[in-house]
């Protein structure tokens, strides 16, 4: 827990609908409110899962120190190990707790396209502050309980097929995507822009642990393509960093967020240097805006903050906001429909929802792996010229 005097926590802009007092069988019945977070806790992407994890409780605990709540907040985690066929039992698990009056999560995108309907059928809200799929939000969905707390991937894939086309003039691309919601999603999207701009695509789908990724990285080298797009996580995204290597790899590499991770470097070794990775999430460690959290974050978990450390805490803040305003009193649905309408200044970017739960921001980042390390580029689109 940290010092009380250090203690700041972002300012709305405008707070959301005030009326969520009363109780419900899922609203608080006594001092302790829960805010829970659901993604991956254990497994293959832990280190995504944890990053969240971090800067949602780093919110809660702080907002507990400070000591002017007048009731406590409890932090409850929901390990679905970022699989679709782990996400219904712990969303139910949640659910269950009728002390949870809202989640941050699912951190996938398999994940929350399976978890949304049970959300969206008890009123709890989720807003994710990494589940970039498109479709996510698309009102046919039905999805009602979920907000999206981060640009999707028609962002993120069209900047990477914008870097490509106008900073290194690729005339080919080979884009590769693991068979997940996300990887697909992000792939689809990439893929038209790359066509769009008249760049030559190589398509394939390889599914993630893919025992050996040798024949993968040689077709690469004989489609003679000059650049490389993997649309997947760091941990298949690792060993096939490491094949393209061994192939004799020579041309441009990027990847999303789910690669951009140090675990990704820890796994790849050299073969990750030079790799490009993408990213709608600002480095919390070196903007200006976000230095104090990350120091704050280093001093409780003893790591350095990482992606979407700094969203997770900004989106639980935000949630807080609107429970102090309820006093503590608040019911799920009340408090769904007070964050789809509210508008909060975070230490990352400013959050507000359209009438669909979409994020209404577009900003995507650029970082690139340098000596062990993965280093902050800045905006792709203004990188792009």
């Amino acid at each position: 827990m940290l010092n009380k005097s250090i203690v700041r926590l972002a300012v709305p802009l405008v707070v959301g609908a005030l009326a969520l007092t009363g109780c419900s069988s899922s609203g608080s019945g006594d001092d302790t409110v829960k805010i829970a977070f659901q993604g991956p806790l254990s497994g293959d992407n832990v280190a995504l899962g944890e990053n969240e994890q971090n800067g949602v409780k780093l919110a809660i605990d702080q907002a507990n120190a400070k000591g002017d709540l007048g009731f406590k907040l409890e932090y409850v985690a929901s390990d679905d190990q970022g699989l679709p066929d782990k996400a219904t039992a712990a969303a139910q698990k949640v659910i269950d707790d009728e002390s949870v009056v809202a989640v941050v999560g699912p951190a996938f995108s398999g994940a929350t396209n399976t978890a949304s309907p049970l959300y969206a059928e008890a009123g709890l809200v989720t807003v994710s502050p990494s589940a970039t799929n498109p479709t996510l939000t698309d009102p046919k969905n039905n999805f009602t309980s979920l907000l999206r707390g981060v640009p999707n991937d028609s962002m993120q894939g069209a900047g990477m097929a914008t870097y490509y086309a106008k900073k290194l003039k690729a005339k080919k691309v080979y884009l590769i995507d693991d068979k997940t919601d996300y990887g697909a999603g992000l792939a689809g999207v990439a893929e038209k822009g790359l066509k769009d701009a008249g760049i030559a695509v190589v398509r394939k789908s390889v599914p993630q642990k893919t025992p050996d990724y040798s024949a993968t990285a040689k077709d690469v080298v004989n489609s003679k393509a000059d650049a490389l797009i993997y649309a997947g996580y760091y941990q298949d995204a690792a060993p096939f960093a490491k094949k393209l290597k061994e192939a004799g790899y020579k041309g441009a590499a990027i990847s999303g967020d789910g690669t951009n991770d140090m675990k990704f470097i820890e796994l790849a070794g050299a073969a990750s240097e030079n790799w490009f990775l993408t990213c709608p999430c600002t480095d919390a460690n070196v903007e200006a805006g976000t230095k104090k959290f990350a120091a704050e974050y280093q001093k409780a978990f003893n790591r350095a903050p990482g992606t979407y450390s700094a969203e997770s805490y900004d989106i639980t803040n935000m949630i807080i906001e609107q429970i102090r305003a309820a006093k503590g009193k608040v019911e799920r649905e009340s408090l769904r429909d007070a964050l789809a309408k509210a508008t909060y200044k975070g230490l990352t970017k400013t959050f507000s929802f359209d009438e669909n739960g979409e994020f209404k921001g577009t900003d995507v980042y650029l970082y690139q792996v340098k000596g062990g390390k993965i280093a902050y580029q800045g905006n792709i689109n203004q990188l792009a010229g």
